[in-house]
């Protein structure tokens, strides 16, 4: 059994949709509340290694990607999350398995205003200190203004 198919049984519920895009690139979708154990399963049990993290604003909420890929099979396989909440946008960070998504976090924090919930150190990183709260350039809109 492959490693896709691996996460596909591991995962179970977990996955709400799956999308093969070609024969190395998958996107899984999950619930926010859900990325921290799946990105536990990934990172731990199945030894993939995580790439980035990119957040979009869309019409329906803002949207996460965790890129995760299987380097001796050079499959890429990313996690879809959508926190529907424009307002109050926060998931739990997963920096508590993935040390190293701390900065990619930081980053979505001050250009989107995505609270990572339990994330060690959010402030800014790109951003001057003193950029105005609830002023996030990714946003749609909203970069614009100062």
């Amino acid at each position: 059994m492959d490693v896709i198919e691996k996460i596909k049984e591991k995962l179970g519920n977990k996955i709400k949709k799956f999308v093969e895009y070609n024969p190395r690139r998958f996107y899984i979708d999950v619930l926010p509340s859900d990325i921290v154990e799946v990105a536990r399963i990934l990172f731990n049990d199945f030894e993939l290694r995580f790439i980035i993290a990119s957040g979009v604003d869309r019409r329906d909420g803002l949207e996460i990607l965790y890129h995760f890929s299987e380097d001796k099979t050079g499959k890429i396989v990313s996690i879809r999350v959508l926190i529907p909440d424009k307002e109050k946008p926060e998931i739990e960070t997963i920096s508590k398995v993935i040390k190293g998504a701390e900065w990619i976090e930081r980053e979505m924090w001050e250009l989107l205003g995505i609270n990572f919930k339990g994330h060690p150190n959010l402030k800014h990183l790109l951003l001057r200190d003193d950029w105005p709260s609830c002023n996030y350039p990714l946003r749609q809109g909203q970069g614009e203004r100062k």
